[in-house]
């Protein structure tokens, strides 16, 4: 099996896997960071979503040969104490339900207000779209969203 060091939560990780092994088992079964959470395995839902270099990605679609000097970022290394202020929005409006889908959500919301710190109603729902939650916490989603933005 090929060898790969992955750089996450800003630690170099090793890894003997399959070339195309998804982050999202190399992340959960391989490095134990199972924050990240498998939920379609079809990159539709969001449950899986990280960062990759900033950018929301959906893990379990990203094959593990395709990561080389990247930086990944798990809601594992989101903030060291979980005071991110997307993580703390969200304690405050009291978002989760069963919160199965609540670290996907966080993760596509902070990477959403690093490039928009102002953002409308609109423009949270549209980044917020793409992430699934069978609770149905969206109002409260955005709610959290609309928060965390003044709170940057």
């Amino acid at each position: 099996m090929p060898n790969y060091t992955l750089n996450i939560n800003g630690k170099n990780r090793a890894v003997s896997v399959d070339e195309d092994t998804p982050l999202l088992w190399v992340l959960r079964d391989e490095l134990d960071l199972v924050g990240t959470k498998f939920g379609c395995g079809i990159a539709q839902c969001g449950a899986c979503t990280v960062h990759i270099d900033g950018v929301a990605t959906r893990s379990c679609q990203m094959q593990v040969s395709v990561l080389n000097d990247v930086k990944i970022t798990t809601i594992e290394g989101l903030s060291k104490n979980g005071k991110h202020p997307v993580q703390e929005a969200w304690k405050e409006i009291d978002v989760p339900q069963c919160g199965y889908c609540q670290a996907g959500q966080i993760m596509t919301a902070s990477a959403f207000l690093a490039e928009n710190k102002n953002p409308t109603d609109e423009e949270i729902r549209e980044a917020m779209h793409g992430n699934i939650c069978r609770c149905a916490s969206y109002n409260r989603i955005e709610k959290a969203v609309k928060l965390a933005s003044k709170n940057l």
